[in-house]
């Protein structure tokens, strides 16, 4: 049902009319705008540790708008807090960075958290919209322990997303006891997905996933499911303005150990958000600002009831997801065998927390690359080991090490291998008697050259693509 709240000049796309380009165009710059505003400056990197969010939570106890309450605290002993505002009927819990690495969620909602802050900036009818009618509850980052090592799991080396049922952990229970408290009628996890997933069929990468989780391992689809894929579909309207085709629908087989399965067998209408990939954004700032859009508008939505309009056959159009990209994809290459025999290989190579390694080859004709070469006619070749040992990656310079690169050299070797692994040279460096294997094989480092008629023509280094 349409209720009565005057919203603004960019929420009526939101709600009832799409009336042509420039409303898009002022709808995608007016949230640009807020987010540019309300941007919480203090954290400008996807990892950043418990110690960096408890202050940005606790400045604002008392101060009229939210109210904080220390629900509990991680196997280590970190307090997880949740910040209640708003006083209206229909209540919406967000949890963010249940696993510890997926922090892109939790960036933005203290984002949201300035936004529903600010004043006489234009936006006030709909911070009065969200207050007058919905209840929200935030819990950032449920697993503090997960974060400080920025690892998925928390202490007890848990799956926490697997812990609902048992609820073994502390931050499990803390969960669960309060949606059992609060009783939401909707609830927004909210994760990160590795940026490999594409949807389905194409080269785009799924930037953002979506998924109106099942409640029983037949998938049917309730009064509580249907509302969460109305919400779905309402969001994914909006994100088209922003990443075309990067939307992606997350696979809905019922895992009876989760808790957006169970929120939603609980009666807890549950979206869940996947933060993805999108090129050139390694500190996901620009999904960030997704993530701000999106859930500000399903949250408007929700309180004007305008996600009733839609229809669940509108969701089940949203694409699937896929596990399809890779970041450096190589085609047709040609390769001299051990024996001296030609054959043709794809060469797939994902940039690791080390150094970029080739994960996989052979016919790799279904998989896309954030960068991608078709090496029709050129040969791999595995490049040299420069004769000199190096004191350390200090006594190269990047000149001195592309002019290696153009004669046909892959590494170095130094004999001080602190920092190594990183450096800013398009060389692999390797320990004082390391050695790089002339053969081409899956888990090899991803450094090596292209060459025709014998000549290095492309060097493959550091994940990029160097033309020489």
């Amino acid at each position: 049902m349409k209720r009565s709240f005057v919203l603004l000049p960019l929420l009526v796309l939101w709600g009832w009319s799409l009336s042509g380009q420039q409303e898009r165009r002022t709808a995608r710059e007016e949230l640009d705008k807020a987010f540019d505003t309300y941007r919480e400056k203090s954290i400008t990197q996807r990892q950043f540790t418990h110690a960096d969010i408890e202050p940005l939570i606790r400045k604002r106890e008392g101060n009229g708008l939210f109210e904080v309450s220390k629900l509990g605290e991680s196997v280590e002993g970190r307090a997880i807090y949740q910040l209640q505002s708003g006083g209206g009927k229909t209540k919406v819990m967000l949890w963010s960075q249940m696993h510890g690495n997926e922090s892109t969620a939790t960036m933005a909602l203290f984002d949201i958290f300035n936004f529903l802050e600010g004043r006489n900036d234009g936006f006030d009818d709909l911070r009065n919209a969200l207050n007058e009618h919905l209840t929200l509850y935030f819990i950032p980052m449920l697993n503090p322990d997960g974060a400080e090592r920025f690892r998925r799991r928390n202490s007890y080396d848990f799956d926490l997303n697997r812990d609902a049922v048992r609820a073994a952990a502390p931050e499990s229970v803390i969960l669960g006891e309060a949606r059992s408290r609060v009783l939401p009628e909707f609830g927004f996890n909210l994760h990160d997905q590795n940026i490999y997933y594409n949807v389905s069929g194409t080269a785009t990468p799924a930037t953002i996933s979506v998924l109106a989780p099942a409640y029983n391992r037949e998938r049917e689809i309730n009064a509580v499911r249907k509302k969460a894929m109305q919400v779905i579909v309402a969001m994914d309207e909006l994100l088209q303005l922003y990443i075309p085709g990067g939307v992606g629908k997350y696979d809905d087989t019922f895992e009876p150990r989760a808790f957006g399965d169970n929120f939603q067998k609980w009666g807890t209408s549950t979206i869940l958000i996947e933060s993805g990939g999108y090129p050139d954004d390694p500190e996901k700032q620009y999904i960030r600002k997704l993530n701000f859009a999106v859930i500000l508008h399903a949250l408007e939505s929700i309180a004007s009831g305008a996600y009733e309009k839609y229809d669940t056959d509108d969701y089940f159009r949203i694409p699937d997801n896929d596990s399809k990209l890779t970041d450096l994809l190589i085609r047709n290459v040609d390769v001299i065998g051990r024996n001296g025999e030609h054959f043709k290989t794809d060469i797939n190579i994902r940039s690791g927390e080390e150094r970029p390694r080739i994960t996989d080859l052979g016919d790799l004709s279904v998989f896309y690359g954030y960068k991608e070469l078709d090496a029709s006619g050129y040969t791999w070749m595995p490049g040299k080991v420069y004769e000199k040992t190096f004191q350390s990656v200090r006594d190269i310079n990047p000149e001195e090490a592309m002019s290696l690169l153009k004669k046909g050299y892959a590494a170095i070797r130094v004999k001080n291998t602190e920092g190594r692994e990183k450096t800013n040279l398009p060389l692999l460096v390797l320990e004082e008697k390391g050695n790089l294997s002339e053969g081409l094989y899956i888990g090899r480092p991803g450094y090596f050259f292209l060459a025709r008629e014998g000549k290095p023509v492309y060097a493959i280094t550091d994940g990029e693509i160097v033309k020489l």
